[in-house]
């Protein structure tokens, strides 16, 4: 942020009254004043006093001091009025409604966080863009990629810096906060940027903020986007990877869209129509007629590629009792797992009542 917005601004403060008018930092040093002769002292009582105070107007040293807060609502800066009469308050609150306009528009125009804050969150428009990334100077079609980093259980507000720390090119890569759980982290990569490398750089980040924090968290990695305009698209796509593996890759915390493969379009499909596809899939018994020790013996078979001597010795049964629960699944449900078709049909069937149950509809 530009001091010298804060400064312009001030000056005109000089017209509405004799009182002095400033803005002091997060460290309470004087960064714009009325008078000339206060800046750069360190008021260290007003920043603690400030900072617990929220968004309430409070005094301290005869002055009247009020927070502007960032987006995560942290206090970066305050303005200041001297007195601490109720007049001071009232000049107090004007000031801080001109000086936080003129820093939100600051941070709207020039402030290269905001402007890719705003493009994930589509609240640019498209034909903007271009006009605001030369004026940033923004390579509009480098390749970038976003990880959307989701806090799990409790949140620690360290955590942007924690991840902001560990960037290596600070102009070109950004750490979003997007609310009291969510991050997103927005790196430009090269062409030789494999998805392997993109997962081994979310897993960097889950384990530095376990290290430091001691934070859980699950990460969403969108596709890769080749012009700025595309980072909203790929900012979905890391939210839906978070939003589909909750439902079927509950172990992973590391979830990257382009692997989501039949569950993306199951999670895309109505509740109406999925209910209607296992109640046709399913003619003979519902799928809920299955015990667990069936649909374990199903989920082993699944994983061992259909391969009945590999499916017995995982499960410690001789193959004649498999292909017996085999037969038993195929009396069941009409469907056959040694078959291919059925087997595909089948583990849709699971994948479908498995959102549903996440849905609860069932």
């Amino acid at each position: 942020m530009s001091n010298s917005v804060f400064q312009s601004v001030i000056v005109q403060l000089k017209d509405i009254s004799d009182r002095t008018f400033g803005v002091i930092d997060s460290e309470g040093r004087v960064v714009s004043c009325t008078n000339v002769t206060l800046l750069g002292e360190h008021w260290v009582d007003a920043a603690i006093t400030v900072a617990s105070a929220g968004d309430a107007i409070v005094t301290c040293g005869q002055k009247t001091f009020k927070a502007m807060l960032s987006n995560a609502n942290y206090f970066e800066y305050a303005v200041f009025c001297s007195g601490d009469d109720a007049n001071a308050h009232s000049f107090c609150a004007l000031a801080h409604i001109a000086l936080n306009d003129a820093k939100a528009f600051y941070e709207e125009k020039h402030d290269r966080p905001t402007f890719v804050k705003n493009i994930i969150m589509d609240n640019i428009l498209p034909g903007d863009i271009y006009i605001r990334a030369k004026e940033l100077h923004f390579t509009t079609d480098a390749l970038r990629a976003v990880f959307l980093v989701r806090q799990i259980g409790h949140a620690e507000v360290a955590a942007v810096d924690i991840l902001s720390s560990q960037l290596t090119d600070r102009l070109q890569d950004f750490v979003l906060n997007i609310n009291e759980s969510d991050i997103a982290v927005v790196k430009q990569i090269t062409p030789k940027t494999t998805s392997e490398d993109l997962e081994r750089m979310a897993q960097a980040m889950a384990d530095t903020l376990k290290n430091e924090l001691s934070v859980k968290t699950v990460i969403g990695i969108g596709t890769i986007a080749e012009h700025l305009r595309d980072l909203a698209d790929s900012y979905k796509e890391a939210q839906t990877a978070i939003e589909v593996g909750k439902v079927f890759d509950t172990e992973k915390t590391i979830i990257n869209y382009e692997y989501l493969g039949i569950g993306r379009l199951i999670y895309q499909l109505p509740t109406t129509l999925c209910e209607i596809f296992l109640t046709e899939v399913f003619k003979k018994n519902s799928i809920d007629s299955l015990d667990q020790e069936t649909l374990f013996t199903i989920n082993k078979f699944f994983e061992n590629n259909l391969n009945v001597s590999e499916t017995s010795r995982k499960l410690f049964v001789h193959r004649n009792t498999l292909v017996y629960r085999l037969e038993k699944i195929k009396k069941l449900t009409g469907l056959d797992l040694r078959q291919f078709d059925h087997a595909i049909v089948f583990k849709v069937a699971l994948m479908v009542r498995k959102y549903l149950d996440s849905r609860e509809i069932r």
